[in-house]
């Protein structure tokens, strides 16, 4: 592979700086320090010579720790960050305090907040206006069938903004494999209705673990084939999801070889668009340095 590979979303955390109150029940078995060294001989081995890393916390710990990671490594080509979108001074007080630093999009944990209608409270439309402004993305991780409904509430709302849709909204590969189809095809569905906004984009995230235990690759290609009528490789980015990934595979290469190997019947400029390219676009990956 080329050094034109991107990991578009690779997390790193620290527990005993840093507090994710996530990070327990099945997610107990991660909770412990995975930093950027940690993977670095995997994502040699696998011809990924990039990386975007994504928040995993809403506080600026985490961020901390994310842009202190970038600093000890050019691997690092942009970070997601988060900013209290609900407070937009706060916010932009924050991007400018990093306006040197490669911070290319916000994201937040909008399935942790109590609030099922957070994505359109007026106070976040505020935020969302600040990042359309100074040309950063924002990262959706839509779980849940009523958060896609909402991106494509927010889409219309935000036609400025480059909406990134995480983990391609769950697809439900294991009901899939289990022979029900009423979930998928509600699923596509809906990301066909996301798919709409052409300044909505998608990551081919998260997959073995939606597959459930005892996938292979095969389990993964309806949602990859799917992904790829909907939105076209140019919307598309891979991402192995690490640590998380290890929920659902013994290693770093297990799922980001099988997720590689979805592409095989794509045309070489459609697969140089999947493994880099889009995410050179979408992120502004070459000049994730320059000031925001």
């Amino acid at each position: 592979m080329s050094d034109t590979v991107v990991d578009a979303h690779l997390h790193v955390w620290k527990p005993d700086a840093v507090h994710y109150p996530w990070l327990a029940g099945q997610h107990t078995p991660l909770a412990r320090p995975f930093l950027l060294p940690d993977v670095t001989p995997d994502l040699d081995q696998q011809g990924v010579h990039r990386v975007v890393l994504v928040q995993s916390a809403d506080n600026r710990a985490d961020c901390e720790l994310l842009l202190l990671q970038a600093l000890s490594s050019p691997r690092v080509a942009g970070v997601v960050a988060w900013v209290p979108l609900t407070s937009t001074p706060d916010a932009a007080a924050l991007l400018d305090a990093w306006r040197r630093e490669p911070v290319v999009g916000v994201t937040h944990r909008v399935q942790d907040e109590a609030d099922p209608q957070w994505l359109l409270r007026p106070d976040v439309h505020d935020g969302l206006r600040l990042l359309a402004e100074r040309g950063l993305t924002f990262d959706v991780p839509a779980h849940t069938p009523q958060l896609l409904r909402q991106v494509v509430e927010l889409a219309d709302r935000h036609p400025d903004l480059t909406i990134v849709v995480g983990h391609l909204g769950m697809p439900p590969l294991a009901t899939l494999r289990a022979g029900e189809h009423r979930d998928w095809e509600r699923w596509s569905s809906l990301i066909g209705d996301v798919a709409a906004a052409p300044h909505v984009v998608a990551k081919l995230t998260g997959l073995p673990q939606a597959a459930g235990p005892g996938w292979d690759a095969a389990h993964l290609r309806p949602a990859v084939e799917r992904a790829l009528t909907a939105f076209g490789p140019s919307r598309l980015m891979l991402g192995s999801d690490w640590p998380t990934s290890l929920l659902g595979a013994d290693s770093y290469a297990t799922a980001w070889s099988a997720l590689v190997g979805t592409l095989d019947e794509v045309g070489s400029d459609g697969r140089a668009a999947v493994l880099g390219g889009t995410a050179d676009r979408v992120y502004g990956l070459v000049r994730a340095t320059s000031a925001l």
